[in-house]
């Protein structure tokens, strides 16, 4: 079985970042596990903020001509993700922020449907659980599985980076054998259908305005025309 998983590394700090480290860990146990693994270091592209116009409803698509559209293809086309930044003032980087508001559309089409994934970050103090909840928020709230997440507090010292290192390899080799099990995870299940029944009186409503929207959901069979 091909499987592929995308890793996002959203630190701007390049190799000397502590939240890549941990990223490349849980990329090596993917690996071990068998999966082919690549990382995509968002702080290099070139991704504007979004107009707000709500083309990409309209369309599926937006209409900016930069590197946003290839990045979304990756993250679709994978089988797992994982997403990593580092804490910035108890919320994730600006350049993730940019990327998670050109992606509406990953919420409104449930683009992360039948995907797994896990959340990774660093932060100088343990008070962490914010940015690792800003990102398994844009995965549950895509329709893809939460595997996990992992915080590391710098401040705990070589002790605790080590242990977390080690975590995050056996966290990748878990998100491989979540996807080769398709483990059901029913709660978080059970939360995207409540979301989705309760968006498609949206989506209906707005079909219009949302054509792309609209057809996605009708051909998924999430609502009847």
């Amino acid at each position: 079985m091909f499987m592929k998983i995308i890793a996002i590394s959203a630190s701007p700090k390049g190799k000397a970042s502590n939240t890549l480290k941990l990223l490349e860990a849980a990329l090596a146990g993917a690996r071990e596990a068998g999966a082919d693994v690549e990382i995509v270091d968002v702080t290099k592209l070139k991704i504007n903020f979004c107009k707000g116009d709500s083309s990409c409803y309209r369309t599926g698509a937006c209409f900016q001509d930069d590197d946003y559209a290839a990045l979304k293809e990756k993250i679709v086309a994978a089988d797992g993700i994982i997403l990593s930044a580092p804490n910035y003032i108890d919320n994730i980087p600006a350049q993730l922020k940019v990327i998670f508001d050109r992606s509406a559309n990953f919420i409104h089409e449930q683009l992360l449907d039948g995907k797994y994934g896990f959340t990774i970050t660093t932060s100088g103090s343990a008070n962490y659980g914010p940015v690792l909840e800003i990102m398994d928020s844009f995965i549950r709230k895509s329709g893809g599985l939460i595997t996990g997440k992992l915080g590391l507090a710098m401040a705990h010292g070589p002790a605790a980076a080590d242990t977390a290192d080690k975590k995050a390899r056996e966290m990748g080799k878990d998100l491989v054998k979540a996807i080769k099990e398709k483990r059901l995870y029913r709660k978080q299940v059970a939360e995207h259908k409540k979301w989705k029944d309760h968006f498609a009186s949206t989506v209906k409503f707005n079909k219009d305005n949302w054509k792309h929207n609209y057809d996605y959901w009708v051909s998924k069979g999430w609502l009847k025309v």
